[in-house]
């Protein structure tokens, strides 16, 4: 795939960008290496005024990176605004709680008693350059929420960004060098997917973060895992939405439709698989597909687009596959299941709900990445869970119940790495992000995620022998 800036509105090439060469890669990796050695020594005030400034910077762009992001992937121009706030927010986030987060601990004096120290602790150092292999679709925020806790903790990044995103990709690079960071404190690198490996396998590299496709992470994972190396992958999701009788269905309903079309529908975490108790099937829907259908698709730089265009061509031809395959075997369009007559250019998908899905069908098991919202129907908690955990994913979930034994059986028995009560899956700096099964492994996000890439290391000091 080409390193180029193209306009999903209208599949217009407005720039396009030569990979770098082993040479320049050689010495971004050398000096990632040299700014590592700095970096670690500075102490938090420190790196907190640098992330501080960062967030100013990136407050002070808001609306031109927005135009930016817009431009290369389509999210509606509100989002992409949304979504630099929301990098704002986790840097100043972690440039106030990183010290803490860090902070060493002390193990109780009975266990350091019995050890034989006179004193111990446990203390976190940095592990030194992390590779950040990171994907298109929130295109500053997947990036921002791995770099300012690694930061925080002294490491240094490298980015391999999507290669459709090149432009918010440099001007990540960009923003963290008028933050005043060292020369090769955070660096942009622009090559193809091919060239990752030789770059994960270099020594120099401790370690590395991807969010991505499962493909993508099983490629990452294989090579770090023969260097033994650490990673944390945040991979595909197919999030269950569960709408139970004592929920308020008009609220439910309004959510689940930004659940599922946030972003245009192409988030790991956006809700994808409607299940909804037999009892109130029917109201659900009716309101569901309603408001579904109501949605505006259109140009993203518009403020009354919901939805824009899907990121890229193949994207939209994956999508329509799935829904292809379904309609083929039996489901039935409730709403859209084509591509909008107007605009006639661009990516565009309409918004779209299908029902009767049965397990033959490929969007059962596959990720329907865009605005696909696939319906099913639960006699009861037990079959609700057992449809919402038969997916080979498991990020995040969604329950609409206010019954208290219901929502102590959802956290016990829901197999994904979040379950969020009447309201919608959303990360947030404060609480850890990740998932189980083929939805990865490790976490980002608060204490968790700034641990992730740290040595954690025990300091040990021996207690002098009495009398000496």
């Amino acid at each position: 795939m080409p390193i180029a800036t193209v306009n999903p509105t209208n599949g217009e090439t407005l720039k396009t960008f030569d990979e770098l060469g082993p040479e320049e890669t050689e010495r971004r990796l050398a000096a990632a290496e040299a700014a590592f050695r700095r970096h670690r020594t500075t102490d938090f005030a420190e790196r907190a005024r640098l992330l501080n400034r960062a967030a100013d910077l990136l407050e002070a762009d808001q609306d031109d990176i927005a135009r930016t992001m817009t431009t290369e992937m389509g999210k509606p121009l509100a989002a992409a605004r949304a979504e630099a706030a929301k990098c704002v927010k986790a840097m100043r986030w972690y440039a106030e709680h990183a010290e803490e987060l860090l902070a060493d601990e002390r193990p109780p004096a009975s266990e350091v008693r019995d050890s034989g120290a006179a004193h111990a602790r446990v203390h976190y150092r940095p592990m030194g350059v992390i590779l950040a292999v990171m994907p298109w679709n929130f295109p500053l925020w997947q990036v921002v929420r791995f770099a300012a806790p690694a930061l925080m903790a002294g490491n240094v990044g490298l980015l391999k960004h999507a290669s459709n995103v090149p432009q918010t990709a440099l001007y990540l690079e960009d923003l963290f060098h008028r933050a005043g960071y060292p020369e090769g404190c955070f660096q942009t690198l622009l090559i193809g997917s091919g060239a990752v490996e030789a770059v994960l396998r270099d020594p120099r590299v401790a370690a590395a973060t991807l969010t991505g496709s499962e493909p993508a992470g099983r490629a990452v994972a294989s090579v770090a895992g023969d260097e033994i190396k650490k990673t944390v992958l945040e991979l595909g999701g197919s999030d269950p939405f569960v709408v139970m009788p004592s929920a308020d269905l008009e609220r439910a309903a309004r959510t689940a439709v930004t659940a599922r079309v946030q972003n245009n529908g192409q988030s790991c975490i956006a809700a994808k698989r409607f299940i909804v108790h037999t009892d109130i099937y029917d109201a659900f829907t009716e309101r569901f597909t309603a408001l579904m259908s109501a949605l505006t698709v259109g140009d993203p730089m518009s403020d009354t687009t919901d939805v824009g265009p899907l990121a890229t061509e193949k994207g939209r031809a994956d999508l329509e596959e799935l829904v292809d395959d379904a309609l083929g075997q039996g489901a039935t369009a409730l709403c859209g299941g084509r591509r909008p007559e107007r605009p006639a250019e661009g990516w565009f998908y309409e918004p779209t709900v299908l029902a009767g899905i049965t397990p033959a069908m490929r969007i059962h098991r596959e990720e329907a990445f865009g605005p696909v919202a696939t319906l099913y129907r639960a006699r009861d908690t037990d079959e609700a869970l057992r449809i919402a955990n038969d997916s080979p994913f498991g990020l995040s979930s969604n329950v609409w119940t206010r019954d208290e034994e219901e929502q102590r059986r959802f956290v016990r028995d829901m197999e994904a790495g979040g379950v969020f009560f009447n309201g919608m899956t959303a990360s947030h700096p404060a609480f850890p992000f990740g998932g189980v099964k083929r939805s990865g492994y490790g976490r980002e996000l608060s204490g968790h995620g700034i641990r992730e890439f740290c040595n954690v290391t025990t300091v040990w000091h021996g207690a002098e022998p009495e009398g000496a």
